[in-house]
């Protein structure tokens, strides 16, 4: 049995791993178009910020161990064509310049996500990165030598992270922002404010409700961003507007796309073509609490979903459940965190959402550097069922999201929640934790 993939990144590398777990005779064989693999490109950010010292720090697994373990990785090869009726890959040898024909007997398509570039962002001037893999991160380190001012387009995850990121290495920086407020798709409209406002805080020069229209150059270098307000004066542009799916292979093997521009797939990571399977930040998944089908290109998500691949091509039986669109991160010193719906999404959803706010401290107030956290809990009125929890605080206590994540796996209630038995320690939280407070009050309100 030959078992092809495309990508070697999270979904790629877990899943040929599973795959040699699950058959050990099996011919395992993975094409990617890059010069690294199994790394997490999550920590990029903070590499550029020098948290993370060096991009080498985030791989987890070397080409060289991948094929001890009798995985046959093939750095800077490029799948450009499948031909699902013959079961065959076009590949592009990038170093030589070679293109052969590969055949398989299960394929795997973990191709992962592309960072949008709008109309404006096309362009050969130097300075104008997007950051979402290794290589992206070299040749912004390229840029930053010597540079004084940023201009960071996008108010997402990326925008946020590396707007930190270019401030704490001393560069001057301006966030743009199309929408009213920054980190629109993650948080209610309140809580948003308070990401701006820890931006602003830390010196970042926020301007939201503003479109971007062109980049002014100089030499063949970017000199500035041509706003709706104005221009930006700039020596590097980040543009992180969002990602989208790469489809490509997906429509050349006939595979369905489902609503969201994703590849569509059952809970065994099948596409509607025999033999082809799809797995990670390309894929859709299905909601947990809505029950629709989403595209949420997280880490986690696409680990798990290249588990169940490798498992199923090498001919095991395993399902991917689901998400429930947990998320989290972090501004300067402020955690924001999120899991199943906002407010504002359930409402969008013709839900009957009711939601509760409660300020807390991160642990007792009498015990030293107690901070605010802030916490709104969402559930169903009549059913009571809790359909999700946004909190903003201190950078560790939001990881307390993945208590509420966590029922929502399991269709939990508020009253589920309310009685939960959760540590204690003034160190850790006060008696009656933010999250029971919540749920009491929610009670009250379902």
């Amino acid at each position: 049995m030959r078992l092809v993939i495309v990508g070697g990144v999270a979904a790629g590398m877990t899943a040929a791993s599973r795959a040699r777990r699950q058959n050990p005779d099996a011919e395992i064989v993975v094409f990617e178009r890059g010069d690294w693999i199994s790394y997490g490109a999550c920590g990029l950010p903070y590499v550029v910020g020098g948290e993370v010292e060096g991009l080498d720090r985030l791989v987890s697994r070397t080409p060289e161990q991948m094929r001890a373990r009798g995985i046959g990785v093939r750095l800077c090869h490029e799948v450009t064509g499948v031909d699902a009726r013959a079961a065959t890959l076009t590949v592009l040898d990038r170093s030589s310049g070679r293109t052969v024909t590969e055949p398989y007997d299960r394929l795997l398509l973990a191709t992962g996500v592309e960072a949008i570039r709008p109309d404006w962002a096309q362009t050969d001037l130097r300075g104008v990165h997007a950051v979402k893999e290794i290589p992206d991160v070299q040749a912004l380190e390229n840029s930053l030598k010597g540079a004084r001012r940023a201009c960071v387009v996008g108010g997402g995850y990326i925008g946020i992270e590396l707007a930190e990121a270019l401030r704490s290495r001393g560069l001057s920086v301006v966030l743009v922002e199309k929408a009213p407020e920054v980190a629109g798709r993650m948080l209610d409209r309140d809580y948003q404010r308070q990401v701006r406002a820890e931006l602003e805080r830390h010196g970042v020069d926020v301007r939201c409700s503003t479109g971007v229209v062109g980049l002014t150059g100089k030499a063949g270098h970017v000199t500035g961003v041509q706003t709706e307000g104005g221009l930006v004066r700039a020596d590097v542009v980040i543009v992180a507007v969002g990602v989208r799916p790469r489809i490509g292979l997906a429509r050349a093997a006939g595979v369905r796309l489902g609503k969201t521009g994703a590849v569509a797939v059952n809970l065994r990571q099948e596409t509607t073509v025999q033999g082809v399977f799809s797995a990670g930040d390309n894929t859709e998944s299905l909601h947990r609490v809505t029950r629709h089908r989403v595209h949420l290109p997280l880490a986690l998500g696409a680990n798990r979903m290249g588990r169940v691949a490798g498992v199923n091509m090498a001919g095991g039986d395993a399902r991917f459940p689901g998400v429930v669109g947990t998320s989290i991160f972090k501004a300067f010193d402020l955690g924001a965190a999120r899991t199943g719906l906002t407010q504002t999404e359930a409402d969008t959803l013709g839900l009957q959402a009711v939601s509760v706010d409660v300020t807390s401290t991160d642990h007792a107030g009498y015990y030293a550097d107690a901070r605010p956290i802030h916490v709104r809990l969402t559930a169903e009125r009549g059913s009571g069922r809790l359909l999700g929890a946004q909190l903003v605080g201190a950078v560790p206590s939001v990881k307390r999201v993945d208590v509420v994540a966590t029922l929502l796996h399991r269709r939990g209630r508020v009253p589920d929640l309310f009685e939960s038995d959760l540590a204690y320690a003034p160190p850790f939280s006060s008696v009656w934790d933010v999250l029971l407070v919540a749920a009491d009050r929610l009670q009250r309100e379902v």
